[in-house]
């Protein structure tokens, strides 16, 4: 034969035929290729969607061999029926429809809660409680939480991340306005009730990006000589349910996601004060942020046995105000979130604090640190 007839001779005529595989029965292939549907489906929509609330999808394995998403928002329950995470599990056959002949097996598909960045200053009324300190953060009849709905963006995608949390906004004009705009979108900021012209400081901080938190004082030991802030729940107030000085905090903004302790050593020690605590931060949709300064804090035990989010600091930045020092602690919680897959870093709104952090986090980013908002390293019980 001719080097050009070889070339032109067709591959493969020369092995032996293949055993053919039984072909599975029709039931069988139907029920396999929506499940397929169902896998593909919910992969892609995990890729897309890092927020943990849910809504349904019904897929129909149809006869014709075609599996195709019909997407149904849940019926939204009152606040008195189980949160929007809990109100179903998947997949489920609800099928075959006997007229059809569709088989329909719905699952559960990550839906996305938080403003749009357009509105992500303005306070979503559905989430708003009047009352005489202010307007106070409150699920939404739907079951919606301000923390569903104030957080702050996240890739969602597989990385060593970081959260930072700044505190002390409304203190220093000059610290506010370098907070917001020093610090790239992924740092949280915190903010202090005893601060001025928060409304303001809150607005330009959601319009950069930021997610936000209230820190809210908590009885230190040595109480009062050493004095938070005249807004400072006791643990007495707290065991006998006397919450006014909480609402006091609460009421001074709002579009935050949660409540981080300001001092309180010997309040996130006592369990019969944080047990309440916990529960009415939980009743209004909030997470708790224990800022790591006392190794007695009850506060993510607590919250997680409750069912509230939360998270706590694995590293305070700013102990010292020396920038070296500041740059070392960062180091420090890269290696920590390096060696776990995460870590939360707190500080405050001083000029050093502040510099030190906004020069840290680029060369961080470019050696794969995504900074990430706090509530996306927050542990949420209600996700299931």
């Amino acid at each position: 034969m001719s080097i050009e007839g070889e070339l032109y001779r067709p591959l493969g005529l020369n092995r032996p035929a293949r055993r053919r595989l039984p072909r599975l029965p029709a039931a069988s292939s139907l029920v396999l290729t929506a499940v397929s549907a169902v896998l593909l489906w919910g992969s892609a929509e995990t890729a897309l969607h890092s927020d943990t609330s849910r809504r349904f999808i019904d897929v129909l394995a149809r006869t014709d061999g075609i599996a195709e998403p019909a997407r149904k928002m849940a019926t939204k329950a009152p606040v008195v029926a189980a949160p929007l995470a809990q109100r179903s599990a998947g997949p489920t056959i609800i099928g075959p429809d006997s007229a059809t002949g569709v088989v329909t097996f719905r699952v559960e598909e990550p839906h996305d809660y938080r403003q749009s960045p357009a509105v992500a200053y303005l306070p979503d009324t559905d989430l708003i409680e009047d009352s005489p300190y202010g307007p106070l953060p409150v699920r939404a009849a739907d079951g919606r939480r301000p923390f569903d709905v104030y957080r702050g963006a996240s890739s969602g995608q597989p990385s060593t991340r970081i959260a930072i949390v700044v505190g002390g906004l409304g203190i220093s004009q000059t610290g506010s306005m370098d907070a917001v705009e020093q610090l790239p979108a992924g740092v949280t900021l915190g903010f202090s009730p005893a601060g001025n012209s928060l409304d303001r400081w809150m607005q330009a901080a959601r319009r950069a990006g930021h997610e936000l938190l209230i820190q809210v004082p908590l009885e230190p030991f040595g109480y009062p000589a050493v004095n938070p802030g005249e807004t400072t729940l006791t643990v007495k107030d707290a065991a006998a349910g006397d919450f006014a000085s909480l609402f006091a905090s609460l009421g001074k903004i709002t579009n935050y996601v949660g409540v981080m302790n300001y001092m309180g050593a010997r309040f996130t020690g006592d369990q019969s004060a944080m047990a309440p605590f916990i529960a009415e931060l939980g009743r209004r949709g909030l997470m708790y942020l224990d800022d790591g300064s006392s190794m007695r804090s009850l506060g993510k035990d607590t919250a997680i046995a409750d069912g509230v989010p939360s998270a706590a600091a694995n590293i305070v930045l700013d102990e010292t105000r020396d920038p070296a020092a500041i740059r070392r602690q960062l180091d420090m919680l890269e290696k920590v979130a390096r060696a776990q897959g995460s870590a939360i870093g707190v500080a405050s709104a001083f000029d050093q604090s502040i510099a030190t952090i906004a020069a840290w986090i680029a060369p961080a980013q470019k050696r794969g640190i995504e900074i990430v908002p706090v509530s996306a390293l927050a542990y949420d019980p209600e996700v299931r």
